[in-house]
C-alpha cells in the first residue's frame, strides 16, 4: 500500500470522495488551460511549416508582390541584435535595482516609490514606450533618424519592470541565514551581494530574465517607431533593421498567399527561437547548480 492510500485510509469515505472530486477538478481545469495552447502550437505547425526551406532562412526578402518574396534572413538576424543589445541593457539594470530595492531600500519610502513606478511601467501598453523613444530618440535626431538601437532602447524599458520585479522576488526568498553567516565571518555587504545572494537566486533571476527577453522579442508596436524595417541585412545597430515582428506585421496584411505563408514562417520562426533559448538556459541553469 502507497503512503498516500495509508494516510486516506483513516480518512472518512466522505472526505475522500471530496478529495478524489477535487482532483478531477484540478485536473480537468488544466486540460481546459492547455487546450488553447495546442491549438495555437497546432495551427501554427500546421500554417507555418509548409513555408520553411533552406532559402527561407538564407534569403532576405525581395520586396516583390509577385513572384519569389524570398526569406527572412534580415528579420532573424535583426530580431537577435536588437533584443540582444535590449537585454544587456534591461537585465543588468534589473537586478541592480532589485538588489538595491532587497539589501538596502528595504521599506523606505524612496524605495516604496520606486516599486510603485515599477508597477505602473508592467502595465503601460509597448506602443507607448515605442512612441516615447520616438519622440525622445527619433524626433530628436539623436544618432540620426530611426536605427535599431533605439528599437533596443525601447524594448529595455518593456523587459525592465519584468526584470526588476521577479528579481526582486527571488532576492527575498534567500535566507536571512546566509546573510548572517558571510556577514558574521567579516565579508563586507558587496561581497556578500555577488557571492552569496547573486548565485543563490541565480536560477529565478534567469528565469525572470527569459520571460523578459521572450516579451520583447514578439513586440512588434517599439520597433515600428524605432527601428521601423529594411529588406536588406544589416549587422549595423545604428541603421535601420528589420526584424521578425515587423516582418510578421508586414506581411500578414498582403492578399498573397505565399506572402501570408512567410508570416506564418516566421511566426514559427520566432516561437522556436524562444523555445531554443529557453532549453539553453535551463540547460545552463542546470549545470551551474552545486553538486551535493
Amino acid at each position: 500500500m502507497s503512503a498516500h492510500a495509508a494516510l486516506l485510509s483513516g480518512v472518512s469515505p466522505g472526505r475522500r470522495r471530496t478529495d478524489r472530486a477535487m482532483r478531477g477538478v484540478v485536473a480537468a481545469g488544466t486540460l481546459i488551460a492547455l487546450i488553447p495552447l495546442v491549438l495555437v502550437i497546432y495551427y501554427l505547425l500546421k500554417q507555418g511549416l509548409g513555408a520553411l526551406s533552406w532559402d527561407f532562412f538564407t534569403t532576405d526578402p525581395t520586396g516583390r508582390i509577385l513572384g519569389d518574396p524570398g526569406g527572412v534572413k534580415s528579420a532573424i538576424i535583426g530580431t537577435i541584435l536588437i533584443v540582444a543589445l535590449a537585454a544587456v541593457i534591461a537585465i543588468p539594470l534589473g537586478v541592480g535595482v532589485a538588489v538595491w530595492l532587497v539589501e538596502y531600500g528595504k521599506q523606505s519610502a524612496l524605495a516604496n516609490t520606486v516599486r510603485y513606478f515599477i508597477d505602473v511601467m508592467t502595465g503601460v501598453p509597448s506602443v507607448v514606450f515605442g512612441l516615447f523613444i520616438y519622440i525622445v530618440l527619433v524626433l530628436a535626431g539623436v544618432g540620426g533618424g530611426f536605427a535599431g538601437w533605439k528599437g533596443s532602447v525601447a524594448l529595455a524599458l518593456l523587459m525592465l519592470p519584468i526584470v526588476t520585479r521577479s528579481a526582486e522576488v527571488v532576492l527575498a526568498l534567500v535566507p536571512d541565514s546566509l546573510r548572517e553567516a558571510a556577514l558574521a565571518l567579516g565579508a563586507p555587504r558587496w561581497r556578500v551581494v555577488f557571492r552569496v545572494l547573486l548565485p543563490t537566486a541565480m536560477p529565478g533571476i534567469v528565469t525572470g530574465s527569459l520571460l523578459a527577453v521572450a516579451r520583447g522579442a514578439v513586440e512588434t508596436a517599439p520597433l515600428l517607431f524605432t527601428a521601423f524595417a529594411v529588406n536588406g541585412t544589416s549587422y549595423d545597430l545604428s541603421l535601420q533593421m528589420n526584424s521578425l515582428p515587423i516582418q510578421i506585421f508586414n506581411d500578414v496584411r498582403q492578399a498573397q498567399s505565399n506572402i501570408v505563408e512567410r508570416a506564418w514562417g516566421s511566426a514559427l520562426t520566432l516561437v522556436a527561437m524562444i523555445l531554443l533559448l529557453t532549453l539553453v538556459a535551463r540547460l545552463i541553469q542546470r549545470r551551474s547548480r552545486p553538486t551535493r
